[in-house]
């Protein structure tokens, strides 16, 4: 084949090749400078979200609630002509999905089954979906009774993909674990930080590993401690079945006992969805979600004005040592907890400080900063253990370190009376709109602005929609100014028991950067590397 020949076909092959980009991107050949146009920012076509198994308690009811938000303007447009959002149960550990009522002797709630469990098994056997929305703008809702209730892979596509959320939240009435323990739904990912885990003797804290994928994924989990890493007494790695959830209890991986630790948890292979649930023996139980990517600055928004107790736990998981200002914002500024002015954290090694009462009746959040500032910073990860109540009557929720809205962020399954949104600017004032959706019954939006002034932490009621009934969600459009950071507690206290949870927002990723290209013909001008 002579050069001639080869230098037609690279021609050709080229074309093809810059043709086909300007395609698949929307390029145009009528530009007429030579410059590549900025990118654009379009909404994302397809979400996945995992709801770990709720509970395994006989006297508890979990409700789950879906929703994607109603978005405006001309790229959201384009993405409104079809698409579905559904979840589907995952198989269990030991559950060969051909018997979807075994655990309960046949019995359910008062019917013999509810909604929610109906929908479950016909999912087992047929592929009907569960919480599928009809529309964006309106939550779906449902209940379940069942103490086997299975763990949920949902996917949404099209018009229901971006900002898509589902919460679960189950209320435990009696026993270990007593009171709300609540997540939003996670994406999967390969690499995940839980500072505020255990392996105390009155604590029994599970990760709970979600595979969505049809093959296999390898992941390992690492504990570490005050003295670093705790021994391992077992295999660290775990197996997780494609399509299936395995839970891993904590205190099953080493010998040592530690009331402080941070897990790691890392896929070798494939992907999971990945929440450790922590139940207390006396002082009720909750979910503690994932701490945001490691940073050199953290915040931790959302402590209520009635904590009776606040824990600090913190880990650096690179080479450095961190040594970190701490600071609690509040209404009208930020002031440094008396006696913990700083925290010094070695590196491989989980520091933990208890903060008392620090909110002092006033909510709060709280901020983590690098002492000798940015230039001589180390990343770290983060979480609060906050609890509320006294003696026998206490409550016990966790608020990791929570990435800060660029866009917006959701909080899905509010009710008429419990919620609480705190919102944080730990530099330039940030303005905010706040929008509570229609609810599963009906009514409309409502919405309303905030100004949330640097260094202050604002703790509000959202606004409620107007007229009808059932949950709704409340989502956080970031307007203008510097970084915000948002978390929202449901409180529903029951028996003289303040039970209550708390869910950071950070940006639900609802949009994605795409880069803009031109078809550029002058590459057609240099064979060489055809022609050698």
């Amino acid at each position: 084949m002579n050069r001639t020949t080869l230098s037609l076909i690279g021609a050709a092959t080229a074309l093809a090749a810059v043709t086909g980009v300007a395609t698949l991107t929307g390029g145009s050949s009528d530009g007429t400078d030579g410059s590549a146009k900025a990118a654009s920012r379009m909404p994302v076509e397809r979400s996945t979200l995992l709801c770990p198994t709720p509970t395994s308690s006989e006297v508890a009811g979990t409700t789950y609630t879906a929703y994607t938000p109603q978005r405006k303007g001309t790229a959201a447009a384009a993405a409104e002509g079809g698409g579905e959002a559904a979840l589907l149960p995952a198989q269990g550990p030991a559950d060969d999905v051909t018997d979807p009522g075994a655990g309960d002797g046949g019995e359910g709630g008062k019917d013999g089954k509810g909604k929610a469990e109906r929908q479950q098994d016909a999912a087992r056997a047929d592929g009907k979906p569960v919480l599928p929305l009809k529309q964006p703008g309106k939550p779906v809702t449902t209940d379940t009774d069942r103490s086997d209730a299975p763990a949920l892979i949902g996917t949404a596509d099209g018009r229901f993909a971006p900002g898509w959320t589902v919460q679960q939240t189950t209320t435990v009435a009696a026993g270990s674990g007593r009171g709300i323990m609540g997540t939003a739904c996670t994406a999967p990912d390969t690499d995940f930080w839980f500072p505020g885990a255990s392996t105390a003797r009155n604590r029994q804290d599970f990760v709970h590993l979600t595979n969505p994928d049809e093959s296999a994924a390898e992941v390992d989990l690492k504990l570490y401690g005050a003295g670093g890493r705790l021994k391992p007494s077992t295999d660290e790695s775990i197996t997780v079945p494609g399509r299936s959830t395995v839970p891993v209890l904590l205190s099953t991986l080493t010998d040592e006992r530690a009331a402080d630790v941070s897990l790691r948890v890392t896929s070798r292979t494939g992907r999971v969805g990945a929440s450790v649930q922590s139940i207390d023996q006396k002082a009720g139980g909750d979910w503690l979600p994932a701490s945001a990517a490691p940073a050199t600055s953290v915040a931790l928004p959302g402590i209520p004005a009635d904590a009776t107790s606040v824990r600090l736990v913190v880990f650096a998981p690179g080479s450095d040592d961190a040594d970190l200002k701490v600071r609690l914002a509040g209404r009208t500024g930020s002031i440094t907890p008396a006696g913990h002015e700083s925290l010094h954290v070695k590196s491989g090694m989980t520091a933990a400080i208890d903060l008392g009462d620090v909110t002092k009746g006033e909510p709060g959040s709280l901020l983590l900063t690098p002492e000798g500032g940015e230039g001589t910073a180390t990343p770290v990860v983060a979480a609060l253990r906050v609890t509320r109540g006294k003696g026998s009557d206490q409550e016990t929720a966790f608020i990791p370190a929570t990435a800060g809205i660029d866009r917006t962020a959701t909080a899905a399954d509010n009710r008429a009376k419990g919620s609480t949104l705190s919102l944080v600017a730990p530099g330039a004032t940030a303005r905010v709109r706040v929008t509570a959706s229609a609810a599963s019954g009906g009514g409309s939006p409502v919405s309303k602005t905030y100004t949330v002034k640097g260094g202050t932490s604002t703790s509000v009621t959202p606004p409620r929609p107007a007229s009808g009934k059932g949950g709704y969600a409340v989502t956080v459009e970031r307007l203008s100014g510097g970084s915000v950071h948002a978390s929202r507690m449901l409180a529903l206290p029951e028996d003289g028991v303040p039970m209550f949870t708390i869910q950071g927002m950070p940006d639900d990723r609802g949009t994605v950067t795409v880069p803009e290209a031109r078809q550029d013909l002058s590459v057609l001008n240099d064979d060489s590397d055809v022609n050698g």
